[in-house]
């Protein structure tokens, strides 16, 4: 099969943790070929959906902490999407309309033919932070407003809240407001950029101390690990490019109950791949965009997570 990436510039990735290179590793393995392509690559001529694609191989042995783990084997050349086995969506946000426009593409070039993981139109239709309101069940109290009044009335209820930009990654932007924070207007005025822009407001959960649980769904079914993010002592934020540090552990009874309801609807939809971010019994973030730590999960447990990924992934492109 001959599968191809759409991905961020590859002498960005840092190859010896980089989930993405972990699923190219893993398909190379197995024998499929690989091409890659930018997002900026994608184009539509003629009513026809195509993308400028530059053919690669791994090499073999090659220093994963160094730029030359792979080599172009051919000159880019204009493809239909519809020519690939799968197409795999790996492009980091910012979720910008660009992106938006990119799935809209993708969406496109599916109805050519095109087999494009994740789904375009449920990345689309997914928002990482808004989609766990499709799961109260599994939620923390949540607000999502601009309206600064409804947020300090939320943090008057709860007095110890999280709040945070709709469209951030990596930790940024991610306030904790504790009973009496003198910074509550300050941070609130920022965020919502005085009201005009719509944040989220979730009742802190203390149990982030013990880390904040990545949980990935592959093909309808859970990861048997999931990787805790550990905060810095003092810091509110586990995630990884905040600091965190990084844990892998068998998924605990309420983490499998968390997945037996969340997988398989969203696997439904198209969406192979699936990160979602668990603190004590709370989902907090379902993310479907690029999510990561399959490097992390593997180095610790011996659980081929990129080797799961890819026979999910010639089941749904057979």
């Amino acid at each position: 099969m001959h599968v191809l990436f759409v991905i961020d510039p590859l002498p960005r990735l840092k190859a010896y943790k980089d989930t993405s290179v972990a699923m190219m590793r893993a398909l190379a393995a197995r024998g499929h070929t690989l091409s890659v392509a930018l997002q900026g690559d994608l184009f539509i001529d003629a009513g026809v959906v195509l993308a400028r694609t530059t053919p690669i191989e791994l090499l073999e042995g090659a220093d994963l902490h160094g730029h030359d783990w792979w080599r172009d084997t051919g000159a880019a050349q204009d493809v239909a999407l519809s020519r690939f086995g799968a197409v795999v969506m790996r492009k980091d946000p910012p979720f910008d309309m660009e992106y938006v426009y990119s799935t809209h593409m993708l969406e496109y070039a599916q109805a050519q033919g095109a087999k494009v993981f994740n789904d375009a139109a449920a990345i689309r239709n997914h928002p990482e932070k808004l989609a766990i309101t499709e799961f109260t069940e599994l939620a923390a109290p949540t607000l999502v407003t601009r309206d600064m009044a409804r947020i300090k009335a939320f943090h008057a209820q709860h007095q110890d809240v999280i709040v945070k930009p709709l469209d951030g990654m990596g930790g940024t932007g991610i306030f904790r407001l504790q009973a009496h924070d003198p910074n509550l207007n300050a941070i609130l005025e920022t965020l919502t950029e005085d009201g005009t822009r719509t944040i989220m407001a979730q009742r802190y959960i203390p149990e982030i101390v013990q880390g904040d649980k990545r949980i990935l769904l592959i093909g309808g079914e859970a990861v048997p690990y999931a990787l805790a993010r550990i905060p810095l002592a003092g810091e509110t934020r586990g995630n990884l490019a905040a600091g965190g540090r990084g844990v892998a552990q068998p998924l605990s009874e309420r983490d499998r109950e968390i997945a037996a309801i969340v997988a398989p609807r969203l696997a439904a939809r198209g969406l192979l791949v699936v990160g979602l971010d668990v603190i004590g019994d709370y989902v907090t973030e379902v993310n479907v965009t690029s999510p990561t730590c399959f490097v992390e999960i593997a180095e610790q447990t011996g659980f081929d997570v990129a080797g799961m990924f890819v026979q999910a992934l010639e089941r749904a492109a057979a």
